[in-house]
């Protein structure tokens, strides 16, 4: 007999790569139950009740009816954020809060649930000086960086490194003339420097002269690794020119993999490697809600089938 118990899968409406996930779940006969989140409360309600029993109760979207205590595992994708428009600005606030802390903190405290992942874990990975003081602390070979908002402090690291790259802390999306764009990484220089550094943290990192970038992928027990080429700063500003090659990690490189995702709790990553020009791979970030289903369609590489054998917990 097959398990009755659902997979949540919280995303947004438009999300191809959930798609390829619950297509595989179907394939299997698991049962499934989608939804985001920023549907509460028009389509999306929770009827939840806390007592000696535990939590239990049920989510409710137009189509699906999800026991709380009976789901066997949540993929947590992308979903859209509350909103309230028909509100005023104070009272949206105090709605989106309620949101947040009610529907959000059911999701996040479902018994017995297995999260990939659990969005309190994401919450933390995402903090890039959290993120690249783990990789330290599991192993890895990471660029000497510099998190400031001094200007002078600024300059003095890119004189004492030579070449130096600017990223982003968090990369919100920014409209320019109605097209959806970000803040791209790119090389600085000290006269570039100015007081407006002071205005907010910035994130500066030494240059690792790279033949290659290499995306790991893991997910559970599963280390999928793949040489991407492109000759680019960050090979993902133009797809067009990527080049795709299946590859092993080096020694040390897994153990390292595991110990950091321990340390966050995750179960799932998207770790961005640049490959120095003596071999070696050096940490730049890991993303624990990165894409990944392009690299299966470029590779074969059997990510979807791993993913669906963790949400339905066979492996």
């Amino acid at each position: 007999m097959s398990d009755p118990r659902p997979v949540l899968v919280v995303t947004s409406l438009h999300d191809p790569t959930a798609d390829v996930v619950i297509r595989g779940l179907h394939d299997r006969d698991v049962p499934v139950v989608r939804l985001d989140s920023g549907d509460f409360p028009a389509s999306l309600s929770v009827e939840a009740e806390i007592d000696e029993r535990g939590l239990h109760g049920c989510l409710i979207t137009s189509s699906r009816t999800a026991d709380l205590a009976d789901v066997r595992s949540l993929y947590y994708r992308r979903p859209t954020g509350f909103a309230f428009p028909h509100l005023s600005e104070q009272d949206a606030r105090f709605a989106i809060t309620q949101a947040r802390y009610g529907l959000g903190g059911v999701l996040a405290s479902l018994p017995g649930c297995l999260y990939v992942n659990h969005p309190h874990r994401i919450g933390d990975a995402e903090f890039k000086p959290a993120g690249l003081t783990a990789a330290v602390a599991a192993g890895f070979h990471v660029p000497p960086t510099l998190i400031t908002s001094a200007p002078d402090n600024a300059r003095a690291f890119i004189k004492a490194h030579g070449s130096v790259i600017y990223k982003p802390l968090s990369n919100p999306v920014y409209t320019v003339d109605g097209v959806a764009s970000v803040v791209k990484v790119a090389k600085v220089f000290p006269d570039e420097i100015d007081d407006n550094v002071a205005g907010t943290a910035h994130l500066f990192q030494q240059r690792v002269p790279k033949v290659a970038d290499v995306r790991v992928t893991v997910i559970g027990g599963h280390v999928f690794c793949v040489r991407i080429d492109s000759g680019l700063l960050d090979w993902r500003t133009d797809y067009s020119k990527l080049t795709y090659t299946p590859v092993e990690a080096p020694p040390g490189i897994q153990p390292a993999l595991h110990r950091y995702m321990s340390h966050f709790r995750l179960v799932f990553g998207a770790f961005d490697f640049a490959v120095g020009e003596d071999g070696r791979w050096w940490f730049l970030e890991c993303n624990p809600s990165g894409q990944w289903h392009w690299l299966e369609t470029k590779t074969g590489l059997p990510m979807t089938a791993a993913l669906a054998d963790l949400l339905e917990r066979t492996s």
